[in-house]
């Protein structure tokens, strides 16, 4: 444990701030886990609607600043990249 106040203080800060982190990337991580198993059953509607779903909960990672912004950028395109196959695959 830590003998100064600062550091005292400063264990309260990073303890809170990892449970805010890690509750963002849980919530990102299901978002994208969604979209993928709804590609992976073919139901173009139901991933086109967890694709916004999962952009919107990416963005606010980002605003709260979790998450990168080139790294949520990439798993968008990567996400809508399968959906956009998976609906010229159906049409």
């Amino acid at each position: 444990m830590p003998n100064k106040q600062s550091a005292r203080r400063r264990v309260r800060t990073s303890e809170r701030n990892r449970l805010y982190n890690r509750y963002w990337k849980s919530r990102c991580k299901t978002a994208v886990k969604r979209v993928l198993e709804s590609v992976t059953a073919g139901d173009v509607e139901l991933a086109a609607k967890r694709l916004d779903m999962a952009q919107s909960v990416l963005d606010k990672a980002v605003v709260k600043g979790v998450v990168h912004k080139n790294t949520a950028a990439r798993r968008k395109a990567r996400l809508a990249a399968k959906v956009k196959t998976l609906a010229t695959a159906k049409a």
